[in-house]
């Protein structure tokens, strides 16, 4: 589902956040991308957002080499592809459904169906109560709920996570990494970028390691 192949960024002043990077992450597979902070992880992740593009080597997400997308057609890409931040990124003028919803009006869904879909999610992370309110009288691990959900309200088949559970305590840290998981039992491809090896270490899932910028095997 998601091959670099060889892949170096190399940033404008001559720093080189990744060097001749390759892996493959099969599709309906679960990873964690682990590093020291600077070691290339949100970099990576950028790049399969097509947030970045790389200096060298080839990217593929879905068997479709990212090259080939113009920056007219990104935004298409990006409803295959869910990203949940560490900072939630939420709209705190807007209530917890309509932040969810975001996505959906932006790709022209019908009303009616924006409607079901955006319950389906928030039912999912265990929110659906909460539809009306605003994120701001919401915890920590209830904002980054609503993240999740509008992340994969689209129900991309690549999901993306970037210090998901930076913020939270290591009881809510489990609780959203268990919904990760949840989404990968169905199909979904995770990747999601994290530091917290205590907690990855008892996930039993595949761990892909930076440091400085290049994979470290084993």
């Amino acid at each position: 589902m998601i091959h670099f192949d060889r892949v170096t960024k190399r940033y404008p002043g001559g720093f080189e956040a990744l060097t001749e990077v390759s892996f493959k992450l099969g599709r309906g597979e679960m990873a964690f991308l682990t590093g020291h902070s600077g070691a290339g992880k949100s970099t990576l992740l950028k790049l399969i957002m097509l947030m970045e593009r790389p200096n060298k080597g080839q990217i593929f997400v879905g068997g479709q080499n990212l090259d080939r997308f113009s920056r007219g057609q990104i935004p298409y890409f990006r409803r295959h592809v869910g990203v949940v931040f560490q900072n939630h990124q939420l709209l705190f003028d807007r209530t917890v459904f309509d932040n969810v919803a975001l996505p959906l009006e932006i790709a022209g869904v019908a009303p009616r169906e924006i409607g079901r879909r955006v319950r389906a999610a928030l039912d999912k992370v265990g929110l659906l109560k909460k539809e009306k309110v605003f994120p701001i009288t919401l915890s920590g691990g209830e904002q980054q709920r609503v993240g999740i959900a509008r992340a994969v309200v689209n129900k991309p088949p690549v999901l993306l996570a970037d210090e998901p559970t930076g913020n939270l305590d290591p009881e809510l840290s489990e609780e959203i990494m268990k919904l990760f998981q949840q989404f990968n039992q169905v199909g979904v491809t995770v990747l999601i970028a994290s530091h917290d090896l205590a907690l990855i270490s008892h996930m039993h899932h595949r761990v892909i390691r930076l440091d400085h910028g290049q994979l470290q095997l084993g």
